[in-house]
């Protein structure tokens, strides 16, 4: 086992270290002692910071490893660290004077047991299938007679070349062609940036999207999330036309249509015309015989009409009608007369009984309402009453004050 160098001058017992010097001469020691190397084991504690940074442990059985994934060296990794994942760290061992940990300062990252492509891909497909942009019911209709269709691929390959032969066997349309990389660093913004335009432009009835076939390395724009949500943020339908019939990406399943190839797109966004050919012929026997049936019925019902009673003597049906109105007007005054004497009589029988029971018509008879003092309610008993109380007399016409000076209640009589 190797020991610390120490200086010269003093001997080991009698040097003294601060935590700096000797933490640093470990991180010298360390870093020169162990080249570029790689490490494997589970991911755990992962953490990607807002800076860019991504920092987590590499462990075993055994023993674990802090890592460190600079912005720079990560931002070109095509599948997302997580928890419990098995990989291969490649870096430098270093140590972290702050807090005296050595590390890996890593700068690739790769999946164990599976590919990295793969893995990004199963990932991506899993967390957007959570996010519900492959459900079917999002999913929007093509049109069924495109005037221009715009296509979202590279000038110079064979997807363009197939979908332009294929449209000019088929049905006379438009195309408009936005180009783009379809491979390579920056393909993927392309793509997404083309799509988010033609919506924005308009014009154009739907999209294709897509390129030739190739290996899966070739095909990665299409796997990439920015172009999947660019699809699912569009307005306008969306066929993605991507490789070869086995080749299956994210914008396969994100897109509104799938095409197995572009070919396979410009025959599916379009109709055959031998077929417009065959349903215009239909629909044109469909209207013919609906015209006849329609003219058939009109012509029967003219025919009735004009054996009818009203053509034969128009003007007795009049003279008929005529009488008829005046009958009716006449019934129906007399139903409002007697209506209204009915009424009248009610009105009398109910006037007579209110008049009944005004106490003012009591009053008229020569009758009087006498009061205590002006106040409180009408006197009926006189024992109420004693000597001297000044009372109020209210007639029908006026009122008098007048004072008690004898009261003389009401005699009852006995049993016998």
């Amino acid at each position: 086992m190797s020991r610390l160098p120490f200086p010269s001058e003093a001997a080991p017992e009698e040097k003294v270290w601060s935590v700096g010097a000797l933490t640093l001469r470990i991180k010298e020691v360390l870093e020169k002692g162990f080249p570029p190397l790689w490490v494997e084991g589970e991911i755990s504690n992962f953490t990607h910071h807002s800076s860019g940074h991504m920092y987590f442990s590499l462990k075993d059985d055994r023993a674990q490893l802090r890592a460190v994934f600079f912005r720079g060296q990560n931002r070109h990794l095509r599948f997302r660290p997580e928890d419990g994942l098995q990989v291969r760290a490649f870096g430098e061992i270093t140590v972290y004077e702050r807090s005296g940990q050595y590390q890996i300062l890593v700068r690739r990252l790769l999946p164990v047991g599976t590919g990295e492509l793969e893995l990004a891909f199963r990932q991506l497909k899993e967390r957007l299938e959570k996010e519900g942009l492959f459900r079917r019911e999002r999913k929007k209709p093509l049109p069924l007679f495109p005037r221009r269709i715009g296509v979202i691929t590279s000038p110079t390959g064979a997807a363009i070349h197939d979908i332009i032969r294929v449209l000019e066997e088929r049905f006379p349309v438009e195309l408009l062609l936005y180009p783009v990389r379809v491979q390579g660093e920056g393909a993927a913004e392309e793509i997404a940036r083309a799509v988010a335009r033609m919506n924005q432009a308009g014009g154009v009835d739907l999209l294709i999207v897509g390129r030739g076939g190739g290996s899966l390395e070739d095909l990665w724009a299409f796997n990439e999330e920015v172009v999947a949500r660019a699809i699912a943020a569009s307005d306008l339908p969306v066929v993605s036309a991507v490789g070869h019939e086995v080749d299956v990406t994210i914008s396969d399943l994100v897109a509104d249509l799938r095409a197995a190839t572009p070919s396979a797109a410009a025959e599916l966004v379009t109709p055959e015309r031998e077929e417009m050919e065959v349903l215009f012929e239909r629909q044109r026997r469909t209207i013919a015989a609906r015209t006849e049936a329609v003219l058939r019925l009109w012509r029967e019902r003219l025919l009735r009409f004009r054996e009818s009673r009203a053509l034969a003597r128009p003007e007795a049906i009049v003279r008929e009608e005529a009488q008829r109105t005046d009958d009716l007007a006449r019934r129906l005054s007399l139903a409002f007369r007697h209506r209204g004497e009915r009424l009248s009589e009610t009105v009398r029988a109910l006037s007579g009984s209110l008049r009944a029971l005004d106490p003012l018509a009591v009053l008229e008879r020569g009758y009087c309402v006498c009061r205590v003092g002006g106040e409180g309610p009408a006197l009926t008993d006189a024992s109420g009453v004693e000597p001297g109380v000044l009372l109020r007399l209210q007639f029908r016409r006026g009122e008098v004050d007048a004072r008690a000076e004898e009261v003389r209640p009401e005699k009852k009589e006995g049993r016998r």
